[in-house]
């Protein structure tokens, strides 16, 4: 009877401590987060607004109003002050390679996998911290982007591509002459990493654009002429057919989804367009007639402020080099073409290869008012690019308004010591002028003063 009571009476005790350990570990309190005195850049607008409080529950702009804002019940309030300060949206890149960005291109090719995720995990915190908050990706960002949306580690949103589509001899094609031709069913390196797929035919082209949907690519990418930093390929080579690019089309199309292509001169954009591709990667030697065509059929163009000023990888004299260079001297007459014909125009850096580039990111956008005022440079960035991303359509990963700030869209927020319509170069330096970057709703950054 003793041993009875003593066992019940232990049950009794371990029963009374898991209750009282239950009642002390509640659910995470829901959390909001109120901007007060703030002037915003909404993302479309082209002045900034009047004073300001903006109230962020979860991971939405639930509120803005110029009046004060109460705390919402049940909610932990945290209170960013303004002091007239600027908040915008947090800033988009259309065109990243993040699995490649910080590394140089000899070193990528001679280290293992992990390495180079490892250096990709840091580029994409560096990058967060200078501001950006969603990026369109064209390499093999799957597992960064997984890694991410999990909280495993801090990064920016990420709409990856996987592998470029390329065609033998084309801008994703990184074999060496002494591997050339190519056994039967062999795989390169960089296809084994994931960085190009190469198919040369509609059939294999059609199988590779189904292999970066299955893994998850939210849209497709591929190699439609040459390119500065592929070793085979002048730029004014044309790749694939109308009926190749047609292919990796009907694939995405299938998917609810769009193609990129990579492109600069009339010709490939031209069978591009034809084909049925959404987005055009560079296009640095557009004519006039083609970017008119571009306009009429709502094609997007992603180009990069590509100058005579940007850092080069490239030794002097060298093929790489000679190409880069026609490519800096097509980018003024190509805005110039954007701007006569009204392209939707979508900015982004395409840094490979150099952590110093990538540091300079912020800078790449500040360029943009050596053709545009700073409202419609930073609204490329912003609320503008967010239309190209929404092109993903069911394959979205991120569903919601992103871009702009507005009630009841995605609280990606940044707080500038300054106001970036009057003096864009702020965002030169993100280390000093974002004193608060706020991604989902969550504030990786707080420097409030």
């Amino acid at each position: 009877m003793r041993s009875l009571s003593t066992r019940a009476l232990g049950a009794l005790t371990l029963t009374g401590w898991a209750l009282s350990a239950a009642a002390q570990v509640q659910p995470p309190q829901p959390t909001a987060v109120l901007f007060e005195n703030v002037r915003i850049f909404d993302g479309v607008s082209e002045r900034l607004s009047a004073p300001s409080n903006v109230l962020v529950a979860g991971n939405l702009i639930k509120t803005i109003s110029i009046a004060p804002i109460a705390a919402p019940p049940s909610m932990t309030l945290s209170r960013v002050q303004g002091n007239g300060r600027t908040l915008m949206p947090g800033l988009i890149d259309a065109h990243t390679h993040i699995m490649f960005e910080t590394l140089t291109q000899e070193t990528m090719l001679v280290s293992d996998l992990a390495f180079i995720a490892v250096a990709a995990v840091k580029g994409a915190n560096d990058m967060l911290m200078r501001g950006f908050t969603s990026i369109r990706d064209f390499g093999p960002a799957f597992g960064i982007k997984r890694g991410i949306d999990m909280g495993l580690v801090p990064g920016p949103r990420i709409w990856p591509s996987g592998a470029m589509i390329s065609q033998t001899g084309g801008h994703g094609d990184f074999r060496l002459p002494n591997e050339l031709p190519a056994a039967p069913g062999s795989f390169h390196f960089t296809e084994r990493m994931g960085a190009s797929a190469i198919a040369d035919d509609a059939d294999t082209v059609r199988k590779r654009s189904r292999e970066q949907l299955a893994l998850g690519a939210t849209q497709l990418k591929l190699a439609a002429g040459g390119g500065v930093g592929s070793d085979y390929d002048p730029l004014d080579v044309t790749q694939y057919t109308v009926a190749e690019l047609r292919a990796a089309v009907e694939a995405a199309q299938n998917w609810g989804t769009y193609v990129a292509v990579h492109a600069f001169t009339p010709r490939a954009v031209r069978q591009s367009i034809e084909a049925g591709v959404m987005s055009i990667e560079h296009g640095h030697l557009l004519d006039d007639a083609t970017v008119k065509l571009m306009a009429e059929k709502g094609v997007w163009w992603s180009m990069q402020p590509f100058t005579d000023d940007t850092p080069t990888t490239f030794r002097e004299g060298s093929a790489k080099r000679i190409k880069q260079i026609q490519v800096y001297d097509g980018s003024d007459a190509s805005y110039a073409l954007a701007k006569k014909y009204k392209v939707k125009l979508a900015w982004g850096t395409d840094v490979l290869y150099s952590a110093d580039k990538a540091a300079g990111q912020g800078k790449m956008l500040s360029k943009m008012v050596r053709w545009f005022t700073p409202a419609e440079s930073l609204k490329m960035a912003t609320g503008t690019k967010a239309e190209l991303l929404a092109l993903s359509g069911a394959r979205n990963p991120y569903p919601g308004k992103l871009g702009v700030v507005q009630e009841g869209a995605l609280a990606d927020l940044l707080l500038v010591d300054g106001d970036p319509l009057a003096n864009i170069s702020l965002i030169d330096d993100p280390a000093k002028n974002f004193l608060v970057i706020m991604k989902d709703g969550k504030i990786y950054k707080n420097l409030q003063k």
